[in-house]
């Protein structure tokens, strides 16, 4: 089956922007920054973040919550939502062919913070039997299928911040070779930890503005001094373009084209000439038959930070030339989700492409020093054709690059 065109059907979105396509696009559009003091990292070095604040998992999920982390909460809404935006009927489809693969950056460190805490204090008593398939990474897609009854292929993967994507590319390979008819494919994380904040603090990877955390996320912009902690999933739907139409489902954009590599270089800092990152585009062009040429628009990494963005800024201009396709940037809106990130942009590339408009980048004023990009900034920019890339970049030297085309 390879070649198999395939298809994305359904999106399930929660992130601090909102829990539905249309509020994440409105609030991509508008261009302002989730960013807040955030109560549970109060008396940190860093105290604010980009939180989901509408989500009410007691309403949404019911008794699930009280075995369930806030990451795994999430990733079982998303992909409540994406089934149902994919018109799919669980209790028909060919359950063991249905699977599911979902990126998740690290451990949940929610309930093991309460757990250590015990520890320290002499009451192994009262660390809860649940606080391990509370925390697992597995366990999200696990949930999943339980909810769902998914019995086909089931397992999380793991590469930094660019899990989410690398769980889409691996998705559409499943597809390919015949082994699924149907994948539920994303990413999920809750970065709002305290030992996370803490860790990230300490390499002086997050912004400092903590007077002004709503202008704190500010990719590609020369005043840009970290990123902001954030938090949420994505779950795409993903099936065989001729079954997506047989059953008239609604096709929304297909997935022509995967790139994955690695810097194998430094276990945190990206290769300095962007060696990982040009090696995954072009892989990822090559893969959809594309020149850089017919590229509409890039959704860029773009973490905020003064080094990263540099060297994606480079690898970018190494592809695409002094021509760039517009470029945005959705964590100057959404902050951070790490493992999340790859898998929520692939969506919003999703929407921009049916939508037919780039969203700008939050809080971007100007470049300088870094080559040029065409950085879509204040208010969105129609697309003048149909396909575009989200890229996402991870510790480890882990790359992922995914090509979408309108359907």
């Amino acid at each position: 089956m390879l070649g198999t065109e395939i298809a994305v059907t359904g999106l399930g979105l929660v992130t601090p922007a909102g829990l539905t396509p249309e509020a994440n696009w409105a609030a991509l559009c508008a261009g302002r920054s989730t960013a807040a003091a955030d109560p549970v990292l109060e008396g940190l070095p860093v105290d604010f973040s980009c939180q989901v604040t509408s989500f009410d998992a007691e309403a949404e999920l019911g008794r699930l919550t009280r075995r369930l982390d806030d990451f795994i909460q999430f990733a079982l809404a998303a992909a409540r939502r994406a089934v149902c935006d994919a018109a799919l009927d669980t209790h028909g489809w060919r359950a063991e062919r249905v699977g599911v693969v979902l990126g998740i950056g690290g451990t949940s460190l929610k309930s093991y913070e309460s757990a250590f805490q015990h520890l320290a204090t002499g009451h192994p008593s009262r660390v809860s039997p649940l606080t391990v398939p509370r925390s697992n990474p597995n366990m999200a897609a696990g949930e999943v299928a339980i909810d769902l009854g998914a019995r086909g292929p089931n397992f999380t993967v793991s590469t930094a911040c660019a899990s989410g994507a690398t769980a889409i590319g691996v998705a559409r390979d499943l597809l390919r070779s015949g082994t699924c008819d149907i994948v539920l494919a994303g990413g999920t994380e809750s970065a709002r930890s305290r030992m996370t904040a803490a860790c990230f603090a300490r390499m002086r990877a997050l912004s400092r503005r903590r007077d002004q955390p709503g202008l704190a996320s500010r990719p590609f912009d020369t005043a840009r001094d970290g990123f902001v902690l954030g938090e949420g999933a994505a779950v795409l739907v993903l099936e065989p373009l001729a079954v997506a139409r047989s059953r008239g489902a609604p096709v929304q954009a297909l997935l022509r084209g995967y790139g994955a590599s690695a810097d194998a270089h430094h276990p945190i800092a990206p290769h300095p000439e962007g060696r990982g990152a040009v090696q995954a585009m072009t892989t990822a062009l090559e893969d959809a038959g594309c020149r850089p040429g017919d590229i509409g628009h890039i959704n860029a990494h773009g973490t905020s930070t003064p080094t990263n963005d540099a060297l994606e800024a480079a690898a970018l201009a190494r592809v695409f030339g002094d021509q760039s396709p517009p470029v945005t940037a959705p964590k100057g809106v959404i902050g951070h989700s790490l493992g999340a990130a790859g898998a929520i942009e692939a969506a919003y590339t999703v929407l921009a492409l049916r939508h037919a408009s780039v969203p700008p980048v939050a809080n971007f004023g100007a470049q300088n020093g870094d080559p040029k990009l065409d950085i879509v900034a204040g208010s969105p920019r129609p697309l003048t054709a149909g396909t575009g890339i989200s890229c996402s970049f991870g510790f480890g030297g882990q790359n992922a690059v995914l090509l979408f085309e309108a359907a």
